[in-house]
Parts: structure tokens; sequence; C-alpha cells
């Protein structure tokens, strides 16, 4: 077993949000993105996979193709394959998220 703690990851950059890998295992990653006020991820795929994001802290939104959620602290989200996913701390605070990206087999 292997235990971390996100908030040991929580780090920022003035210049792009941060990501930091907690675990890789067979065709599952976890991982920490980090946004400071403004920062983006900009709008991808995540073929042959599912993946659920946590909202740890901070508010923010996201988009899944074309619908815009808000979300908030303890928010979860899923998204599926081709599903084109983007994020923005929208707030006036750090966001941290909480991702697992599970691949599907094929």
């Amino acid at each position: 077993m292997n235990v971390k703690n996100a908030s040991d990851v929580k780090r920022f950059n003035d210049g792009r949000l941060v990501r930091t890998q907690l675990f890789q295992e067979g065709k599952t990653t976890v991982f920490v993105l980090n946004f400071l006020p403004g920062q983006k991820l900009p709008p991808h795929p995540h073929p042959d996979s599912h993946v659920y994001l946590y909202i740890i802290e901070g508010k923010g939104v996201c988009t899944i193709d074309d619908q815009q959620y808000a979300i908030a602290e303890k928010d979860v989200i899923h998204a599926v394959d081709n599903q084109h996913v983007s994020v923005e701390n929208t707030g006036d605070a750090p966001l941290s998220i909480y991702v697992v990206q599970a691949h599907e087999s094929l």
C-alpha cells in the first residue's frame, strides 16, 4: 500500500497550471492539477478513458464538449472517451483538482 497526501503536492506556478502525478498503476493514472486564478486547461479528449475529477478546493468552470458547469469544492465530474474537457479557475483563490484517469481495456 502507498499513502500520499494531496496537500503535499499543492504546487503552483505563475506561468501555468501544475500537474503532479501521485500514482501510475497499469492503465490508471492519478494526479493533482493546481491552478492559480485565471489559469486554464485547454479542451482535450481522453480517448478510451474514463476521467474522474474531484475538486479539492477552489472554484471554476469545467467545460465538457460545449456544456459549461460551475465547479466548487467537493464536486465530482466524470468525462468519457472523446468528450473534450477543459477547466478554468474563475475564482480569486487557488483551484486544486484530484484526477483519476482510467484507460479502458482494448
